[in-house]
């Protein structure tokens, strides 16, 4: 039979798509996250809260951080992305990188203390002019601006920066998105510095590498992403960025039983922008395939679209629209926006029922029938969960407790 386990760091997974609105105070936290002990459960998946820290290729093991060596037929690797410091002197130190996102929520939370409990002024920059940190940082002043108007101090003290090593925002979008979010950053009164790459980051302080230095109470990090070094350690054939460079298939280039997808592959024939779109469309293609491998047949090969819609929002209830040079904005298009959002996480966050007859998830082509009737009539199947214990022991271990 087939065994599946999942190995996660953190068990409420953040959907990338709702963080703005999250930030901004739009959505609660279970809104905008995946649980997956539920999600697990209802897949019959095993579930190892755990982190990993390298592969063992030859072996096919899974080296974690906090227990024994997770073993594999196939491995799929779905692990998005780090910060991309680039080397650029105390940025690590000094700086809330936003990925991983569930470690950004968390100093999230840290930082509207801080800003909640101090008089000001109250100065904020964000690196990195893409979409990704211009929606960030749009989110970060409506909701912090509405959090101190309701404690009666007022936004006179909130100041936002956003820096872009461009010589503008939202380098890589139409001139007609671009437009719409410079009148958005000029009526909020937001500093905005192009063609300023940061080049060294203190406390308190970012230099940018034309040398003008600027303070600030809190830098929040959004640039290009990375990948952990322990994929290139553990010999996978990697990209110069450090991603798994894999085949139309989502196959590793190197290891044909290691799979990728999402921020964490580099697709060689089809390059794309880390969009969370093209992770999601990796889905299905890359479940297909994981299952064709494990019963013997060839993976097939998967093309990503080109273009795609741009959804963007702007700090309130209002989102943009854009693509293939068109754009639009309003407060349907945050309605749309948020119906797409929600019904995306209802997938995961509102799980049927399963039948009783349902609970032999083996396909037909992974077992002769005499196997699958064998599986079938053992009442109690063991997990590798260690829960099980004899009464004997169990009788003797409480009564070691003292009372």
């Amino acid at each position: 039979g087939v065994r599946l386990t999942v190995i996660a760091r953190d068990v409420h997974t953040p959907y990338s798509g709702m963080l703005p609105g999250f930030l901004a105070g739009h959505y609660e936290f279970d809104e905008a996250h995946i649980d997956l002990r539920p999600l697990c459960q209802f897949a019959g998946a095993r579930l190892y809260h755990d982190e990993a820290t390298l592969l063992d290729l030859e072996a096919k093991q899974v080296i974690c951080k906090g227990r024994p060596a997770v073993p594999y037929d196939v491995l799929s690797v779905n692990i998005g992305s780090t910060p991309g410091f680039n080397g650029i002197s105390g940025a690590e130190k000094f700086t809330t990188p936003v990925k991983p996102i569930n470690n950004f929520v968390d100093r999230w939370q840290l930082l509207v203390e801080r800003v909640l409990d101090s008089p000001g002024p109250h100065r904020i920059g964000v690196v990195g002019a893409g979409a990704g940190g211009t929606e960030l940082l749009l989110a970060v002043q409506h909701r912090l601006g509405n959090l101190l108007t309701e404690r009666g101090h007022g936004t006179d003290s909130l100041e936002l920066h956003l820096f872009s090593k461009s010589d503008t925002i939202l380098p890589n979008f139409g001139a007609g998105l671009r437009r719409r979010f410079e009148r958005h950053l000029t009526a909020r009164g937001v500093h905005v510095h192009t063609g300023a790459e940061a080049a060294k980051v203190a406390a308190g302080t970012i230099t940018t590498a034309g040398g003008k230095t600027i303070e600030l109470d809190e830098i929040l990090w959004v640039t290009a992403a990375g990948a952990p070094s322990w994929l290139r350690q553990s010999g996978l054939q990697v990209d110069e960025a450090g991603f798994i460079q894999v085949h139309d298939t989502l196959q590793s280039t190197s290891h044909a039983d290691v799979f990728a997808a999402g921020d964490i592959a580099a697709v060689v024939n089809h390059p794309r922008p880390k969009a969370g779109v093209f992770a999601v469309r990796q889905g299905p293609p890359l479940t297909e395939n994981l299952r064709r491998v494990l019963i013997g047949r060839p993976a097939r090969p998967f093309s990503p679209q080109r273009a795609f819609l741009v959804l963007i929002g702007t700090g309130e209830k209002n989102a943009v629209a854009a693509k293939w040079g068109w754009s639009a904005e309003g407060r349907w298009v945050w309605k749309w926006k948020n119906w797409i959002d929600q019904r995306f996480m209802r997938k995961f966050n509102e799980l049927p029922e399963m039948a009783a007859e349902a609970a032999t998830l083996l396909d037909p082509g992974l077992a002769d029938p005499a196997t699958l009737s064998d599986i079938s009539a053992v009442a109690m199947r063991c997990g590798g969960c260690g829960a099980k214990v004899g009464a004997n022991v169990l009788t003797r271990a409480l009564a070691d407790l003292e009372p």
